[in-house]
This record gives C-alpha cells, structure tokens and sequence, in this order.
C-alpha cells in the first residue's frame, strides 16, 4: 500500500526525479531572460511545453520558489531605505560601512539574504534565483498565489502519444473576453447617403398608408349613393299608387 507516498515517481530513482524537477522549474525561470543575443532564445517568455504528469508535478516547486521571493519583497523594500549609490570601494562607500546606516542595512537586508539562500537551495541556478527575485517577484506583489497554469495540449507527443501540456505563468497570456458592441445607426460617422434613404423609406410607407385608406373612402362615399337611389324608387311607387 502506497500510504503516505503522494506524487508520482515518474519511472526515476528519488535523486533523478529531483533533479528532472529542478531543471524544469529553472528552464521556466530562465525564459523570462533577456535572450535578444542568445542563440537558444526561448520560443514563448514564461512557457515551457512538457508532458502532462510531469508539469503538475513541477509546478509547486515554482509556486514555493516565487512565494518565498514575494515575502521577501517588504524586507528588500525596507532595507532600501539605508542603502546608498555610491560606487563600491568609493571614499563615500567607505564612510557608509563605517557608519550606523550600515548595520541596520545589513539588519533589514538579512531576510532578503536568506530567502535568496533558500531557493538557490532548490533550483541551484544563481540566474534563474537572480531572474525570480528581480523580475518575477515583483509582477506577483498583489497575488497570494496561483502564480502559474498548466494547459492541457490537444496534439499527443510523436512517439509515444504522451498527453502533452503547457506550464506558463499568468498574467502574460491571459485570454481577454470581449463583448461585442451593440451597432448604433445615429453615430456621427453615418454615411452621406443615410438621411436621404430614411426620407425617401418614409415617403414610400406614407403613400402606401395612402393607398390602403383610399378604397375604405370610396366605400363610405358609394354607400350613401345607394341609399339615395332606393328612396327615389320608393317614392315613385308610391306615386302610382
């Protein structure tokens, strides 16, 4: 019984399968690179396409490493406020080790240390650890979580038919939904022609109104007609007599 044995072992030895996911977290990192030089640019910024089994697995590993950098993102906030910008071994530098401002630098700065110490631990790549806490970190400030998504391809890997999935981060190729708008025919940009169309559509509907009441007028006018001529019968009759 697999009691207490969660997550797949995907055919490896422990030491191979943690590797395979350390390498898969780091090659995610390190396609938000600036690859405009490099030779092995990455095809899509923040995606890596994978098997299925394989990206749900390597994702909470990323999702811990961009955690652990987000929380230290107040920390290097606060320890801002005592560094300076002179230049290292500079005489401005110099007077700023010697100094108090220093000490509390190094005070507020330790958090930030260890949390950089702590994913080195897990990816063993200091670029892609550089990338994450520089450039990743700060998109997710306001996110508690859910930092990536894995999208189930429809193609079957060639060869084996393995189920193949997409492992990106969000808020890059988010899918935007949008309404279509209702026309509106009294915009401005109306064409020349419309006001003359919509006149002669008018006329035309009133000459039919006029044609349809014509025959009802005719009928009321022809009925009292008939009337007249019977009476004058009725009196010749009675004449004769």
């Amino acid at each position: 019984m697999r009691h207490r044995r969660k997550g797949r072992t995907l055919g490896r030895s422990p030491s191979h399968r943690k590797a395979l996911l350390r390498n898969m977290a780091s090659a995610l990192i390190l396609t938000e690179r600036d690859a405009e030089f490099d030779s092995n640019a990455p095809k899509v910024r923040g995606r890596i396409v994978t098997t299925m089994e394989k990206a749900k697995e390597v994702r909470p590993l990323v999702e811990r490493c961009v955690t652990i950098a987000r929380r230290s993102l107040e920390a290097q906030e606060h320890a801002s406020q005592f560094a300076v910008n002179e230049e290292r071994g500079s005489e401005g530098w110099r007077q700023w080790r010697q100094s108090d401002q220093w000490t509390q630098w190094v005070a507020a700065q330790a958090p930030v240390i260890a949390a950089r110490r702590r994913v080195q631990q897990l990816l063993q790549d200091k670029q892609a650890v550089r990338i994450l806490f520089d450039e990743i970190a700060p998109r997710f400030s306001d996110r508690p979580g859910g930092y990536t998504r894995v999208v189930c391809l429809a193609k079957p890997r060639l060869g084996d038919a393995g189920t193949r999935a997409i492992l990106e981060f969000v808020g890059t190729h988010d899918r935007v939904v949008t309404k279509s708008e209702k026309p509106s025919f009294a915009d401005e940009g109306e064409p020349a022609g419309q006001d003359e169309l919509s006149t002669e559509l008018d006329e035309k509907a009133s000459d039919s109104q006029q044609e349809q009441d014509a025959p009802s007028d005719a009928a009321s006018t022809e009925q009292p007609q008939a009337s007249d001529s019977a009476d004058d019968k009725a009196a010749d009759e009675h004449t004769k007599d």
